[in-house]
């Protein structure tokens, strides 16, 4: 079955349109999990995801949107050094993993890197930039994991590393109109 029928678009033409990377161009030769430093960890390679997407079957698809390989992607871009046809492999993760959120299909295995996922960019959209303190708690209220790691933060503000008061970037207009550009592309 497939996801292509007329006047609609396949999801690899939409991931195209989306992000500008042409999925059909891999020749699937394996570069890009031969050299994925997460592959040994993931529940499919980064080239089987991207051959799901290929097919444009719309089962094959969802289980590449709900699989927790997109979540353990590090977006270190090893899979683009290594690919012959330099597919952003790196890039067709995260596009996933925002379908993954926005259809509310996220693997049950990555509800902790999610957690942390959100915190982080809470705290940067926020502040312009990462305050650790802020992090670390909405990190832990999401994760349930409130005293695990507790006994390093004391050293770490007593050597300079935790600030009590987020520092906050001049320009946050700025950075409030390309965060709401960012959520309607």
């Amino acid at each position: 079955m497939h996801a292509h029928t007329s006047g609609t678009k396949s999801f690899s033409q939409k991931l195209a349109d989306d992000t500008g990377i042409a999925i059909n161009r891999c020749y699937q030769c394996g570069k890009c999990s031969a050299g994925c430093p997460m592959s040994s960890e993931m529940d499919m390679p980064p080239s089987v995801v991207l051959r799901h997407l290929q097919t444009n079957d719309k089962a094959l698809i969802q289980k590449a949107i709900q699989s927790y390989s997109i979540w353990l992607c590090l977006s270190c871009e090893t899979c683009l050094c290594r690919c012959p046809m330099e597919i952003e492999t790196a890039k067709v993760m995260d596009y996933l993993r925002d379908q993954a959120l926005k259809t509310k299909q996220v693997n049950p295995k990555a509800r902790k890197i999610v957690a942390f996922h959100k915190a982080f960019l809470s705290s940067v959209k926020s502040n312009g930039r990462l305050f650790e303190i802020g992090l670390i708690l909405k990190y832990k209220i999401a994760s349930g994991e409130f005293m695990k790691d507790m006994l390093l933060a004391p050293g770490m503000f007593l050597r300079g590393k935790l600030h009590i008061f987020p520092e906050r970037i001049k320009h946050m207009g700025q950075l409030r109109k390309l965060v709401k550009k960012s959520a309607n592309t």
